[in-house]
């Protein structure tokens, strides 16, 4: 039986409680080990370009960097937590199951972690109306959310794009532009025939999307600031908001090297900040498979003992 601390008293239309459902039916635990095994292939080949000797060996021994790495890896999982906390009652053991919808995203395919967390909702929790509305507006919310604040990002940073090289970037730059603003409005305009939650939810949810943003936005720029030191934090939160802005541009290409031009214009030495950057998506891309080969393997390990127990 699911455990209860999964679910607190309902205040919405929402209304869920612990339930008896038995076993999983035979598909759904066939496609439960089907997962795993591609989790724990796509772990294991991502795993093979990674030089864990020397990327360990790059890190800063400082005990703040680690902490901050995983602020900065939780920052997602935690804002999630604290949406769905909100809209269900969901309890700490809800974080699981977020860690494993990043994983899935990042490892997989992108929003296919949506479509297990949906998954582990039905599967956990007892609701009124289905749970695939919220989990489709929070997504959406968090789309509009990063284009409203690459929106802000770039009317501060218009005072500096003559600074950027011209090359092919102000068509894609308009264009990117028109679409991300196009998209947005549409979204925004149109609440009823695309959200099914209610308006203070929607407030609540964008809301904290935004703070994730931001914080995720700060923190990066102190990692880099402590592998770097000689840079003032204030400059690596200029490079931190301009990579922000850039993969969000759906129409420029090459953004690593117009990444790569920001960093001249704003440190003046490209082969440090690349170096930083293939550093931090080493170690991230580290933790991901490190988690992603501990969950496949302990949910193998369970769905054998499992198999392996008498039934009662």
């Amino acid at each position: 039986m699911p455990d209860p601390s999964m679910a607190l008293p309902p205040t919405g239309t929402f209304a869920f409680e612990p339930q008896d459902r038995g076993s999983m039916p035979a598909p759904a635990d066939i496609l439960g080990t089907i997962l795993s095994l591609i989790v724990l292939g796509a772990a294991l080949y991502q795993a093979r370009n990674l030089d864990f000797a020397k990327i360990l060996a790059s890190v800063p021994p400082s005990p703040a960097f680690w902490g901050l790495l995983a602020i900065s890896y939780l920052i997602g999982p935690a804002s999630d937590w604290l949406i769905f906390h909100r809209l269900w009652g969901v309890g700490p053991a809800a974080l699981g199951p977020l860690v494993r919808k990043l994983i899935y995203n990042e490892l997989l395919v992108g929003y296919l972690g949506e479509a297990y967390f949906y998954g582990w909702a039905r599967q956990n929790l007892k609701f009124v109306t289905t749970p695939f509305g919220a989990i489709k507006d929070v997504a959406v919310l968090s789309a509009i959310a990063g284009n409203v604040t690459m929106l802000a990002f770039l009317i501060a940073a218009l005072r500096f794009a003559e600074l950027l090289p011209r090359t092919g970037l102000a068509t894609a730059a308009g264009w990117s532009i028109a679409f991300v603003i196009g998209t947005s409005l549409g979204m925004i305009m149109l609440p009823r025939s695309l959200f099914s939650l209610e308006k203070n939810e929607l407030t609540m949810v964008f809301i904290v999307h935004l703070l994730r943003i931001v914080a995720t936005t700060l923190v990066s720029a102190a990692l880099w600031h402590l592998v770097l030191p000689e840079v003032p934090l204030a400059w690596w939160l200029v490079l931190a908001i301009a990579r922000l802005l850039i993969s969000r541009l759906p129409f420029v290409p090459n953004k690593d090297v117009l990444f790569a031009a920001m960093a001249v214009l704003t440190l003046g030495n490209a082969v440090e900040t690349a170096a930083l950057m293939a550093l931090m998506a080493g170690l991230v891309l580290t933790i991901h498979v490190t988690i992603g080969i501990s969950l496949a393997v302990a949910d193998l390990i369970a769905k054998r003992s499992s198999d392996a127990s008498p039934a009662l």
